[in-house]
């Protein structure tokens, strides 16, 4: 009895997490779509930031998009709905994590879905619309997603040893 209700707590921070990310991704995208023109971009803060609505074939950075339409759909379609299947169901049956761990991966489920969910709904892109730097040292055009992604994955590794109060605080 007590394994199942420590699934059910995983469940839940699961779904809160990646739903959360999955809502405030696919609503900012939603708004770009609506308000912002199309490949233009209006400078913030002293050029800092840019927003400007671009649709993304490729991966991070726009890597892959030069590839053919199958191999595109092969890669960002298939093999990645299969990698966010198997964390999902990692997630949910691994109880050796802790909460650290499993925010985190939730953070990468929820962005990953939303990226995915583009994909499926959009011919294949991404809505991406931010963009931050200083003059020319800039980062690639991005969206909410994206910056849950890496911060999944910066939390993952800064946190992937450290115990939650104690080892039997795992989820």
């Amino acid at each position: 009895m007590k394994k199942n209700m420590r699934i059910w707590k995983r469940i839940i921070i699961i779904f809160f997490v990646s739903s959360l990310v999955t809502g405030c991704d696919q609503g900012t995208k939603s708004l770009a779509t609506e308000y912002l023109p199309k490949y233009e971009s209006t400078s913030y803060l002293n050029d800092i930031i840019r927003i400007g609505y671009i649709e993304n074939t490729g991966a991070f950075l726009g890597l892959g998009s030069n590839l053919s339409n199958e191999l595109r759909f092969l890669i960002f379609v298939f093999a990645v709905g299969a990698f966010l299947l198997s964390l999902l169901i990692y997630l949910v049956m691994s109880h050796k994590q802790n909460v650290y761990s499993l925010v985190s991966l939730s953070l990468v489920l929820g962005g990953g879905i939303s990226n995915f969910f583009d994909r499926a709904t959009n011919n294949g892109a991404v809505v991406d619309f931010l963009n931050i730097g200083l003059g020319s040292i800039r980062t690639g055009i991005f969206n909410v997603s994206d910056m849950a992604i890496l911060l999944g994955m910066f939390l993952f590794i800064f946190f992937r040893n450290k115990p939650y109060e104690n080892e039997q605080k795992n989820f």
